[in-house]
């Protein structure tokens, strides 16, 4: 695996993992490399530093949302459990049950299966994927 800085026409900074260089320009030469902030194909490689490792570890600091993109995830994902009961693996029985009235109406957030997702779209029972990791499955 080889590890590339990439950048985008835009000026977008990234990086991204690659089998091999003739990988890369394998991919490239398809147009399926593309930036990871606003999608553009036109995508250069560009001067990274070389990993070397020092004698003693360096602390880094934790980043914050950089982009507009980050900080909006961020804020939605604070309004989300600031303001909905998250029900986890049980989403598609207490959305159905909501429906149906068998639960009182509230804002909810989980995890569903594509098929139960699925399943409650075709019954029109309104439901959106969130762009985030549910926080059972975060550190």
């Amino acid at each position: 695996m080889i590890h590339f800085s990439l950048k985008c026409a835009e000026g977008h900074d990234f990086d991204s993992w690659f089998r091999s260089s003739e990988a890369f320009d394998k991919l490239h030469a398809a147009g399926m490399v593309a930036c990871a902030v606003c999608g553009s194909a036109d995508v250069s490689k560009s001067l990274m530093s070389p990993q070397v490792k020092t004698s003693r570890e360096q602390s880094r600091p934790l980043s914050k949302a950089q982009t507009p993109a980050e900080k909006a995830l961020t804020e939605m994902r604070a309004h989300v459990e600031e303001n909905s009961e998250y029900v986890g693996l049980k989403f598609a029985a207490e959305a159905r049950k909501m429906h149906e009235g068998d639960a009182p109406e509230r804002a909810i957030y989980g995890e569903a299966k594509p098929e139960e997702a699925k399943k409650l779209i075709e019954d029109g029972i309104p439901v959106a994927p969130l762009p985030f990791m549910p926080p059972r499955k975060t550190n």
